[in-house]
This record gives structure tokens, C-alpha cells and sequence, in this order.
């Protein structure tokens, strides 16, 4: 199985890293700047989606969703505060690291991204020293669980569906992938996806 497989399909949030801007961080920041969280929270579920397609800029996606009044602190610090949210989870990093050098594997990133967020977490976390290829939901301008963003991505990889192994959290994205022929593994924990990678004989 080992020989058969190519190329990685990678989730990043959730996956080698947490989540850039969830319902917790976005309760956190809540807390932090004195926001209405349900008003902060409609505002986001109306505009997010526009966002991470990289129709709405960063200013823009924060203007309509917390500077829409008048505010006792800067964009700035709520951008700043925003991307210190982002954590690696270095047990998977180190794990795709070592895949791909042992392997031989192409590593392409298939993410909802907003591409301020995208690019900080890039550069902070130096994810393009084991990807690839970014197919982020800002570059490509649709997002998952758009079945297009994955035909998009194997058109970027260049390899055949039942050559790739795709690693993501969310099951439902596992799902619309599989029905094109990729093997998926839905990620909970560095354990478990390493177990799964192992019975493929990546260990």
C-alpha cells in the first residue's frame, strides 16, 4: 500500500494546527474586548464563509463584524489578537514531516482559510516547508464542503484519486472526497491517525 500512495491530502486546521478563528476563540475574544458574543457571532455566520473565499478582506470581514460601532481598542490589537489564536499541534506536524521525507510523498494542503490568516500561519508555523501545494479556499475562491475544491486539488497534484490519502477533521468532508475515490481519515487525535497511517504501512 506504501508504493501505491503518492500524495497527502492535508487539512491544517484541526489538523497540524488548531483551528484559526472557531467558536472559541472567537468567545475568548468576546471575553478579552467586551463584545456582545451572540450579536459578534450572527454577524460572523452572515459574513465568514465571503470571508474565507477572499471576497471580504480582513478590515473588511472585522469592520462588518466588530467595528461596526465604535470600539475602545484598535484593528490592530484584535488582529494581533486573532493570530496569536492559532497554535501548532507538533505531534502531527512532526509526524507529516517524517512521511514525507520517508515517503517520498507530495503534500498538498486542501483548507478553509482566510488569506490574511492563511498566510500568517503559513510564515509562523513554516507549513511550506512540508507542503506542496496550498489549495486554500482564499486562493481557489470556493471552500469545502464544495466537491470543486477537491477536483481543483487533484488537478494540483497530478495524481490519481486511489493514490492519495487525505487526513481531515471533519467527516463530512471525508465523505464528499471519498465518493471520488480518496482514501480519507478523519483525524481526533496524533494516536489514532498515526495508527491509521501505520495499517496503510506509513510508520
Amino acid at each position: 500500500m506504501k508504493t501505491s500512495i503518492k500524495t497527502l491530502f492535508l487539512d491544517i486546521g484541526g489538523v497540524v494546527l488548531t483551528d484559526g478563528w472557531d467558536h472559541n476563540a472567537r468567545k475568548k475574544a468576546a471575553v478579552k474586548f467586551k463584545l456582545d458574543l451572540a450579536e459578534t457571532e450572527k454577524r460572523h455566520q452572515m459574513t465568514f464563509a465571503t470571508y474565507e473565499e477572499d471576497a471580504l478582506t480582513l478590515k473588511e470581514y472585522l469592520n462588518l463584524t466588530v467595528f461596526f460601532e465604535d470600539r475602545p481598542f484598535t484593528l490592530d490589537q484584535f488582529r494581533e489578537f486573532m493570530f496569536a489564536q492559532s497554535k501548532p499541534h507538533t505531534e502531527m506536524i512532526e509526524l507529516v514531516r517524517k512521511l514525507k521525507t520517508k515517503f517520498e510523498l507530495k503534500i498538498i494542503a486542501v483548507s478553509n482559510e482566510a488569506r490574511e490568516l492563511n498566510a500568517h500561519r503559513i510564515q509562523n508555523f513554516k507549513i511550506a516547508e512540508f507542503v506542496d501545494a496550498f489549495v486554500s479556499s482564499c486562493f481557489v475562491h470556493i471552500r469545502k464542503p464544495d466537491p470543486e475544491i477537491f477536483r481543483l486539488a487533484l488537478d494540483v497534484a497530478q495524481t490519481l484519486p486511489q493514490q492519495i490519502v487525505y487526513i481531515e477533521n471533519t467527516e463530512m468532508f471525508v465523505k464528499i472526497a471519498s465518493e471520488m475515490g480518496i482514501r480519507g481519515i478523519v483525524h481526533t487525535a496524533h494516536f489514532s491517525t498515526a495508527v491509521q497511517l501505520a495499517s496503510l504501512g506509513w510508520d
